[in-house]
C-alpha cells in the first residue's frame, strides 16, 4: 500500500453539492479501488481539499483520482508520498 496526497479544487457546481452523503459516497468509491481514506481536510488558499489516501498501486491511485473527479466534479492533483522514515532508509546508501 502506498500513501497518496490528493489535492482538490472545487468547481462552482461541486460547491453547491457539498454534503455528508457525498463524503460517504467518496469513501465508498476509494474503497472500491482497494483504498482507504486515512484523513481529509478542508483548506483555505490555492487548494480547497486535501485527502490522504492509502492505495495498493499507482494505477489504482490514477483510477481513483479520475473516478472521484467524475463523481464529485472536483479536480484532483494526486501525488505519491513516503514517510520520512522510509525516505531516510531509501537514501541511506547514497
Amino acid at each position: 500500500m502506498g500513501t497518496y496526497l490528493m489535492f482538490g479544487s472545487y468547481s462552482q457546481d461541486s460547491i453547491r453539492k457539498i454534503s455528508a452523503k457525498r463524503t460517504d459516497d467518496m469513501v465508498r468509491l476509494i474503497e472500491k479501488y482497494g483504498g482507504k481514506l486515512t484523513a481529509g481536510y478542508a483548506l483555505l488558499g490555492e487548494k480547497d481539499l486535501l485527502l490522504l489516501v492509502d492505495l495498493p498501486t499507482t494505477e489504482q491511485a490514477m483510477k481513483t483520482s479520475v473516478a472521484l473527479s467524475r463523481m464529485l466534479g472536483i479536480g484532483f492533483s494526486t501525488t505519491p508520498a513516503v514517510s520520512i522514515e522510509a525516505f531516510d532508509k531509501l537514501t541511506e546508501s547514497l
